[in-house]
């Protein structure tokens, strides 16, 4: 087969002020998907005022869009390249679209409640198809900076590090950011709030995208389409077993989407959600401690020892109950170092397999294999939604009602502390069948590398 391997850069240095910018970006980007995450749910059904039912049913209709969208926009992608490197433009110009499809999802229009729920459905479908645009280039341009591993390993730290800030520094935010703003309605203070953090955010991104540089090239005359594009993907059955594990995000999803039920009626305390938002923030500094794991452990063992904590931890914290507001506080932050802690290993992990299918097919694909890791974000946000809408009207919640019933109660517990249990344990059956390790990869670059000397 002929050789399209890329040239090795290996020795090439990325600078700190790089890694900064990448973090920053990734950081700017997640405002929006933690506000969107977290609090459009809620906006719905208690600001909007359309119900839970119609809410989930918005979600998976933008889903069923995604599965449509999201691969056509990556074989794009890998098809052409811009001014400026393969997906550095993108970055250049998504940002601005990001911050104002973000602004419209919260805003609530004075129209009878069918046009309500079109307004909704319009706006949220706009913001995901803009969010493709804006995070596959994100993912994608790290396997471009570097084909170092463990510069790899690095850079997909530093964006995760920055996701899990961004959406936890939205929790944080919003709350405080709502009272200042909604003086004279909850609508305006949700709107004005969403202005100003996504305003801050879309600075972030700028910055990052000042920073970051493409080194990575393709072999000379190189030419991929779209037919290429789709063998790559369809060849690359590790990344299938990787996506699958980083769908099971949508058990920590729904937690994200429901607690801030459990802080207004089990807690009687809704200011906890920025101290729930802060957690995540301060939880992504463990994030520091994955490239030195990474060089003593195998990925796929981190994984399994890290999703193992979390199941011990959440059991403990369903047998203590929430009477204990430190021991609550406390559980709920290792929960979250937990999950954070999964983010860049599974991304690295995710990057590996693009060289698994570049020695199937000769042709290097970025775009689809992290397309696929946009999807399962957006696909676990928004079934997460939906089940939380749907998780609402089994354990009978009652929008702005004073007090919730004994069962409600309990069943927001329930989902917060022990549901996420379940993703756990599909992870490690998942992660029993998985076979590319580093030993894997290592082989797959000589393979490559051989290759491009032959040529």
């Amino acid at each position: 087969m002929k050789s399209t391997t890329t040239t090795t850069v290996s020795s090439q240095t990325v600078s700190k002020k790089e890694y900064l910018g990448y973090f920053s970006y990734g950081f700017g980007q997640c405002f929006s998907y933690g506000l969107l995450g977290s609090f459009i749910l809620f906006f719905y059904t208690d600001i909007l005022g359309i119900s839970a039912i119609a809410a989930s049913t918005i979600f998976l209709i933008a889903r069923v869009w995604d599965a449509v969208n999201d691969p056509m926009v990556a074989g794009f992608m890998d098809t052409r390249r811009t001014k400026t490197g393969k997906f550095k433009g993108y970055l250049k110009f998504a940002p601005l679209f990001v911050v104002i499809s973000t602004i419209l999802c919260f805003f609530a229009p004075d129209l009878e409640m069918h046009w309500k729920v079109l307004y909704a459905a319009i706006t949220y479908i706009l913001w995901g198809t803009v969010y493709t645009v804006s995070d596959i280039p994100f993912w994608s341009i790290s396997a471009v900076i570097s084909d170092d591993p463990q510069r790899r390993t690095n850079l997909v730290t530093a964006a995760n590090l920055g996701v899990f800030a961004g959406i936890g520094m939205v929790g944080s935010l919003v709350p405080l950011l709502v009272g200042v703003f909604g003086q004279n309605s909850l609508a305006d203070g949700y709107f004005w709030a969403v202005v100003a953090i996504m305003v801050v955010g879309y600075g972030f991104m700028m910055f990052g995208h000042s920073t970051i540089k493409e080194r990575v090239e393709p072999a000379a005359g190189e030419k991929v389409s779209m037919k290429d594009v789709f063998k790559n993907l369809l060849v690359n059955r590790h990344l299938f077993k990787m996506l699958a594990i980083f769908f099971l995000n949508l058990f920590m999803n729904i937690v994200n989407g429901i607690i801030i039920y459990f802080f207004i009626y089990n807690m009687g305390n809704e200011n906890l959600m920025s101290i729930y938002g802060l957690m995540g923030t301060f939880a992504a500094l463990g994030f520091f401690l994955i490239p030195a794991l990474t060089r003593k452990f195998r990925k796929k063992d981190l994984l399994v020892g890290i999703v193992l904590a979390d199941i011990v931890v959440r059991i403990m914290f369903f047998m203590m109950g929430y009477e204990n507001v430190g021991m609550l506080l406390l559980m709920l932050m290792l929960t979250q170092l937990f999950h954070a802690s999964l983010g860049p290993v599974m991304s690295s992990m995710i990057a590996e397999t693009i060289e698994y299918s570049e020695v199937k097919t000769g042709r290097r694909c970025e775009a689809i294999t992290f397309s696929g890791q946009t999807f399962m974000g957006k696909l676990s946000a928004a079934i997460a939604g939906s089940l939380t809408g749907l998780i609402l009207v089994v354990i009978g919640y009652v929008p702005e009602a004073a007090v919730q019933s004994e069962q409600t109660l309990q069943g927001l517990f329930m989902v917060v502390s022990l549901l996420p249990v379940l993703g756990g344990v599909i992870r490690l059956v998942i992660l029993k069948y998985y076979t590319y390790t580093e030993e894997c990869y290592k082989k797959d670059l000589e393979i490559l590398v051989q290759r491009r000397l032959a040529a």
